[in-house]
């Protein structure tokens, strides 16, 4: 983020705080009058009218038109200017990439997805999401070097002091280290990398809106399985990024013969294996969930079958309460969204044999790819930080104010304080 230097109470620090906080009200709300806009951060007539000038002249705001009505001529409309800036949201599967651009205003402009290469020698992270992004600003018609920010989901997570995506053996070409600094470079924007499930989560808080509880945890469900857990707005992520990677956490098993990882209980191959036994058959786990839920009032098979995935999934699931006692968890990933109302209302049984805290259980609210979803939430985010700071600043500065300085901060650290910071 671009930071105006200037002593605090300044004049130019004034203007700057000003200009952010009409630009934040002209995104909520939509076009606003000078005096709207006055009547919204408490300024006069006069100085909401040099306010909007400023901005208008920065290119961050543009005219909307007038208002309509019976007495007199209409009020002069305006609002943010599409054009102030772009961003992209990627999300990074182990052989398909898929992108999408926004404008600063919110207004979804393209999409692609590519097919990846499948050994690591004929690809990279760079290669991969500069690709994608290519192709979704080919179908926007837009020059991709005018992103201003860009944010990537991928099937790990991402060390900071090492630069590098661990827990992604199964992304080729992505185990190397210098990640972000090799990213930022390639793609000549700000770039942050994070966890898929975490973005996912961001998206279903995105589609709760006001509604979004204090403590919230989605427990994604699908080959391969992952937790991501919000605490007062926060995404908490862990000394190493590698928070809800609970794919490793050891459980009972069901037939009580020691323990083993939750992956091998409810994971997608040892799901399929749980519907075959039960003469289910289908190409992904995903697949048979969602027909066993779709007949399981007439069907004794399919009832069955979800009966234990169900249970399974509760164990996991218990642990995972008895540490965090959530007020919400949100049943996400190909298997969670398959298995819909059905599969919830029988885990929130099974939990409640086994388990005395009684978090609220919901289906996954986000119909279409969510960790793009989420990436796209937060690249637009982002973009607007960068853009109307570092704009509406250098709008406010007069002459003998102090010039723009950096602060120095990393694009992560820029994404962290969009999200919260990280705990």
């Amino acid at each position: 983020m671009a930071v105006v230097a200037h002593p605090p109470g300044t004049p130019g620090l004034l203007r700057a705080l000003n200009d952010r906080s009409a630009l934040d009200l002209l995104v909520e709300h939509g076009p606003l009058t000078r005096t709207r806009v006055g009547e919204l951060t408490g300024l006069s007539k006069p100085t909401a009218s040099l306010l909007l000038s400023r901005l208008e002249a920065a290119g961050l705001v543009r005219s909307a038109g007038t208002t309509s009505g019976s007495h007199g001529p209409g009020a002069a409309l305006y609002e943010i200017d599409p054009a102030a800036g772009l961003a992209a949201g990627v999300s990074v599967t182990p052989y398909t990439a898929d992108a999408e651009i926004v404008d600063v205003s919110g207004r979804a402009l393209g999409r692609a997805r590519v097919d990846l290469p499948r050994r690591a020698g004929e690809r990279s992270p760079v290669s991969d999401v500069t690709g994608a992004v290519r192709a979704a600003a080919r179908v926007a018609g837009v020059d991709p070097g005018r992103l201003a920010a860009v944010v990537v989901g991928a099937q790990g997570a991402l060390d900071r002091d090492s630069d590098t995506l661990v827990h992604a053996g199964h992304m080729p070409g992505w185990s190397g280290p210098g990640l972000l600094s090799a990213l930022t470079r390639g793609l000549g924007a700000a770039v942050c990398v994070d966890n898929d499930v975490n973005l996912a989560a961001v998206a279903e808080r995105a589609a709760a809106g006001a509604a979004a509880a204090g403590c919230s945890a989605l427990l994604w469900l699908g080959d391969g399985l992952g937790l991501a857990v919000h605490v007062g707005g926060v995404v908490h992520r862990g000394a190493t990024g590698g928070a809800g990677e609970i794919g490793y956490m050891p459980v009972p098993h069901p037939a009580g013969s020691g323990s083993v990882q939750l992956q091998d209980l409810v994971g997608g191959p040892e799901v399929l294996r749980l519907a075959r036994g039960r003469g289910l058959h289908g190409r992904s786990a995903a697949l048979v969930v969602a027909r066993a839920a779709d007949g399981a009032a007439d069907d004794s098979a399919g009832a069955g079958f979800l009966r234990e995935l169900a249970a399974r999934v509760a164990v996991g699931l218990a642990a995972i309460v008895a540490v965090l006692d959530p007020d919400v968890v949100v049943l996400g990933g190909p298997v969670g969204r398959a298995g819909g109302v059905a599969l919830r209302d029988l885990v929130r049984s099974e939990l409640a044999r086994i388990c005395p805290l009684r978090p609220r259980l919901e289906v996954s609210a986000v119909a279409a790819d969510p960790v793009l979803a989420g990436a796209t939430v937060l690249a637009l985010a982002h973009c607007r930080d960068l853009v109307f700071s570092g704009a509406a600043g250098s709008a406010g500065r007069r002459a003998g104010d102090s010039p723009p300085a950096s602060s120095g901060a990393p694009p992560s650290t820029v994404h962290d304080r969009v999200l919260g910071a990280s705990r």
